[in-house]
């Protein structure tokens, strides 16, 4: 008797569409372990960019730059977008449908036009590029997405829960840290996780907001592409990885225990 939930032509389609999602990222991750500078053929097994990725001084000062970019920006966007999610939840005022509206143009604005506006905005004000810049200018498209994400995880919430914890005696500051925060923690991680993303891998803003000492490692990899990005690039590339699968996989069984906990 045939299977009449297996269509063939979908299975199909799902298989182009992971090859063509994963392919060039083994791609990188193979040629990582390549004895061959030029990434054209794979030569021979070696683990020799490992180790010259490490003695690569502005590779390695780039990709500590996007680090500390990107986990300033993210805790800053988690912290601003949480807040702003819960009080457009909680809160009726003017303006608010507008406001509302207004946390999207970051997200449907090209890249482009964001970086030149930001790049304006800080040159209005005299303040010259630096990590500071590059720091808000992360701040300003990733924090709308956590906004989006935890308003997501609000939607559903049971205001009862907190009225019954206001019952008890406890204060606004407690309830939310208590009560309302645990029930949309699986949504602010999820909006982090985003946000680090979005920072990791920025170049267009980053172009324009980032000074002289404060170059990130897209950028890094973009000025080195028209010489040809060395095999210590894909080692660090694939460090990053195996690094970020490591982050999304912990994220993931934290929030299915606070689903689980939450459920129980």
């Amino acid at each position: 008797m045939k299977n009449k939930d297996f269509k063939p032509l979908s299975v199909l389609y799902a298989c182009l569409m992971y090859f063509f999602l994963y392919v060039p990222i083994i791609v990188v991750i193979v040629f990582s372990f390549n004895t061959s500078r030029r990434n054209i053929t794979f030569d021979g097994f070696t683990l020799d960019w490992y180790a010259e990725m490490v003695q690569n001084d502005q590779l390695m000062e780039s990709f500590y730059n996007t680090l500390i970019v990107a986990v300033l920006s993210t805790a800053i966007s988690v912290v601003i977008g949480t807040l702003c999610a819960v009080g457009l939840y909680k809160f009726e005022f003017k303006l608010k449908s507008l406001i509302s509206d207004a946390l999207y143009i970051p997200i449907v604005i090209p890249e482009l036009v964001l970086g030149i506006a930001l790049l304006v905005f800080f040159s209005s004000i005299n303040i010259s590029t630096s990590m500071v810049t590059l720091v808000i200018s992360h701040v300003t498209f990733s924090m709308p997405f956590v906004v989006i994400t935890v308003r997501s995880r609000i939607a559903g919430f049971d205001r009862s829960i907190e009225e019954a914890a206001r019952d008890l005696g406890a204060n606004e500051l407690h309830t939310f840290m208590r009560v309302t925060l645990p029930m949309i923690a699986p949504g602010v991680i999820s909006g982090g996780m985003l946000a680090l993303t979005m920072s990791l891998d920025d170049v267009v803003v980053s172009y324009f907001t980032a000074g002289p000492d404060s170059q990130t490692l897209p950028l890094k990899i973009l000025g080195m592409v028209k010489k040809g990005v060395s095999p210590d690039v894909n080692a660090l590339s694939t460090l990053m990885i195996v690094g970020t699968v490591a982050i999304l996989f912990i994220s993931r069984i934290i929030q299915n225990k606070m689903e689980e906990k939450q459920g129980n």
